[in-house]
């Protein structure tokens, strides 16, 4: 009956007291223009017609609310989150409370130019001649797989052109620091066309170091991307895209606290750290007209490594660290007395590199039948290769470790006696700067592959039903890489140890789609979405005393039920939407560091339940002003848990709701011949109380963002445009993980206020 109420609720919203729906003219500059979506069904089909909760955003809005990062698009989407922390590729997306954490799968399938991203490293990225970026909530295993849990978020780039054209974009920002972004694109001869496009971003950073008197977060990225398209005749063609990305920046300046909401604390680590990551790939996708449809085959590579260093627990300067404090006896005390320093402190490194191989064949009937089909196959083959390791912090920096360790502080020390007695090869340990306390090392080789198929029918005017089903499974072998001199767990780890598990669900989705007119559609749906298991650390299970948590993090299945409606109305000047759903959850992830062991581990909540809606509107309220608005609620409540205190909880890393709303224009000035026009942008948007484990042990109190842009252009020509991000410079933590004592929980600061000018020329 709640739910109920709130669909009869919501629908009041969005229909117009008394009036009745009217048609939407597409020949008018008046009315807002029609968009055509690929992600929910693998086929073009109009927005208001496609039976789901999708936000998109088109070149235009991308440009008029200045997307560059997944960040920038996902603020102004409703129940959708994301949380960045601790280094570049942590970047964690939550989609109707389904979230991820760290080292497990996305929550969401993502693709680029229809090619699935196979890492969550790989998601935190410069985006640059974007065409279209696409948001569907709840999940969509049916259509796009294992990791499409929450739903499935595509991005196309702009494809190459058949005339000669190219566009160039400069810029500076306030830390202080310049962009430059450019692409050209154009006929190589009458059956191949190309398109390049690059973009080079260099700040210093936003986020002050109070100890080293410098920025946190300098920020230097270079990124590239190549397509070739070749059509030869009516019934082929081939799309060839290569790219690749180089970023520095710099890693894990948490602060210590007790609660979210303790933004006090400046950063102070000792150790700027460092952040590398570099990407490349290439896909190619293949499409043959055939009789009965279009049969189209996707190959890609990508391959991704990223290091970063840093400072350790407690993020202080090694003065201060709590290894120098009188309640360190033990522990502190003997590392001081192995070392021969009066001062001691932590750091750490991580190294990871992954490369995988995917292929999917699919075939596609004509839009135009009554009766539409999808038959295909998809597999990925993975290597993973993650080190992990804490060094004695002597003030000599932080060495860069991959996969050759440094010398162990245990290594030929004098005064350690019968406890360790260690020889090692090489250098002794007192002449090392900064010895190697421990090294974990695991590498995995993952394997998957899926069946899936859809079949859609009109039946009558009205109504389509479609019928999606899809089997995937996912086979994981780990091999334990650790050596015993540099194993920090004391749990035994044997190297060459392999353990090998599979996952697999059969993941269907059932549609039942009504317009009653051609402006007004009405459908109900349900849907289940997979995610595999993985590996924690080997005896992880015995030795923690974590509920929830073992050697093994189970796979994720969600059960999803909604019912939702999209209008177009006041002359196709307001176009609205709304979706209701309810899910349950089986094996939620949550994230759980170990102090004694040095291990990071994924644990899963039995059951939880969440339910809530997205409601979204646009309106041109007139030929120069428009508006938009966006709803999500998020209520989630813990159903099952292996510690039955936190049942009842809300769920880890969901927001209660998202609210935002933006208003932009364009308004002429009169000057050359009327082609200069005034334009700008204003967005708000407020994130409601987050929790961020399954205790609730602290809650995020809801935050207010503000974003403005403000410029002048001669449109299809130039662009200059101030802005400003989180105008009112809003101070809030982007992420809280509990910590290895009580109040002793990692903050991450989010953003403060940035601001900048940007310059675009079009050719």
């Amino acid at each position: 009956m709640r739910h109920l109420a709130l669909i009869v609720g919501a629908l009041t919203l969005v229909w117009i007291p008394g009036g009745r729906l009217l048609a939407a003219s597409t020949d008018r500059s008046d009315v807002i223009e029609e968009i055509v979506v690929t992600t929910a069904r693998k086929r073009e089909e109009a927005l208001e017609n496609t039976p789901a909760s999708i936000t998109v955003f088109g070149a235009e809005d991308i440009q008029s609310a200045g997307i560059e990062t997944p960040h920038d698009f996902i603020a102004l989407t409703p129940n959708v989150t994301l949380v960045q922390t601790q280094n570049a590729g942590n970047s964690f997306i939550n989609i109707r409370g389904v979230s991820q954490a760290r080292n497990s799968e996305m929550s969401a399938a993502v693709l680029v130019d229809d090619v699935p991203m196979s890492n969550p490293a790989q998601f935190n990225q410069q985006l640059f001649d974007i065409e279209q970026i696409e948001v569907l909530r709840g999940p969509q295993g049916a259509y796009y797989g294992r990791n499409a849990i929450g739903g499935a978020i595509t991005i196309r780039t702009k494809k190459p052109t058949d005339e000669f054209e190219g566009a160039i974009e400069a810029g500076g920002d306030s830390g202080p620091g310049y962009k430059l972004k450019g692409a050209v694109s154009g006929p190589l001869s009458d059956t191949l066309k190309f398109r390049v496009a690059a973009s080079y971003v260099n700040t210093d950073g936003y986020i002050n170091n109070r100890y080293l008197g410098e920025e946190a977060d300098p920020y230097e990225d270079f990124s590239a991307r190549a397509r070739l398209l070749y059509e030869p005749t009516d019934t082929f063609g081939a799309d060839l895209r290569l790219y690749v990305s180089k970023l520095d920046t710099q890693a894990l300046y948490f602060n210590i606290a007790a609660e979210v909401d303790d933004t006090s604390l400046p950063v102070q680590v000792n150790n700027a750290g460092v952040n590398e990551r570099n990407m490349w790939g290439f896909s190619l996708k293949l499409d043959f007209e055939t009789p009965i449809g279009t049969l189209t085959s996707i190959t890609a590579y990508d391959d991704l490594d990223e290091l970063l260093t840093g400072d350790n627990f407690d993020f202080l300067p090694r003065e201060q660290s709590w290894l120098n404090g009188p309640y360190t006896e033990g522990f502190g005390d003997y590392m001081r007395f192995l070392s021969g320093e009066a001062v001691v402190d932590l750091s750490q490194t991580q190294y990871l590199e992954v490369d995988s191989w995917s292929q999917e064949f699919r075939l596609t009937s004509p839009s135009e039948n009554h009766v539409r089909w999808i038959v295909g196959g998809y597999l990925i083959a993975t290597d993973r290769y993650i080190s992990t390791g804490n060094q004695l912090d002597l003030g000599n920096g932080v060495f860069k470790v991959k996969k050759t360790p440094r010398y162990s502080i245990f290594c030929n020390a004098p005064n350690i006696g019968p406890f360790f007695p260690v020889e090692c090869a090489g250098a002794p340990r007192y002449d090392d700067p900064s010895p190697q306390i421990g090294l974990l090392v695991d590498s995995q080789d993952n394997f998957a592959w899926a069946l899936f198929g859809e079949v859609a029918a009109d039946l009558g005017e009205q109504f389509e039903l479609s019928v999606s089903l899809r089997y995937d499974k996912d086979e994981r072998k780990n091999t334990t890489l650790t050596e015993p001199l540099y194993d920090p767990t004391f749990l035994g780890l044997v190297p060459g140890d392999k353990r090998k598990e599979s996952w697999d669900d059969l993941q269907p989705k059932v549609t039942l789609r009504y317009k009653p007119q051609d402006d007004l559609t009405f459908y109900g749906s349900y849907s289940r979405g997979f995610r595999s298991g993985g590996f924690n650390q080997t005896g992880v299970g015995d030795a923690v005393d974590a509920p929830g948590v073992d050697d093994l993090f189970d796979q994720q299945t969600a059960d999803t039920y909604e019912v939702g409606m999209k209008a177009v109305m006041l002359d196709g000047r307001l176009s609205s939407s709304l979706a209701v759903y309810y899910t349950q959850f089986d094996g939620v992830y949550f994230f759980f560091y170990d102090p004694g062991t040095s291990t990071q581990n994924l644990g899963n909540i039995d059951r939880v339940d969440y339910s809530g809606l997205e409601l979204e509107a646009n309106w041109l309220l007139s030929d120069r002003w428009s508006a938009n608005f966006g709803l999500g609620i998020a209520d989630s409540e813990i159903k099952k848990f292996a510690n039955p205190a936190d049942e009842g909880n809300q769920a880890p890393l969901v927001s209660e709701y998202t609210l935002n709303a933006g208003v932009q224009f364009h308004q002429p000035l009169g000057l050359m011949n009327d082609r200069l026009e005034l334009v700008g942008r204003v967005d708000y948007r407020r994130y409601g109380d987050t929790y961020w484990d399954p205790g609730n042990i602290s809650v995020r109190s809801p935050v207010d963002l503000v974003d403005v842009r403000l410029g002048v252009e001669i449109p299809g020509d130039w662009t200059i445009v101030a802005y400003a991000k989180n105008a009112f410079d809003e101070k809030y933590n982007a992420e809280f993980s509990p910590g290895p004592a009580p109040g002793q929980n990692f903050l991450f600061k989010a953003l403060p206020a940035r601001w900048g000018v940007d310059f675009i020329k079009r050719f």
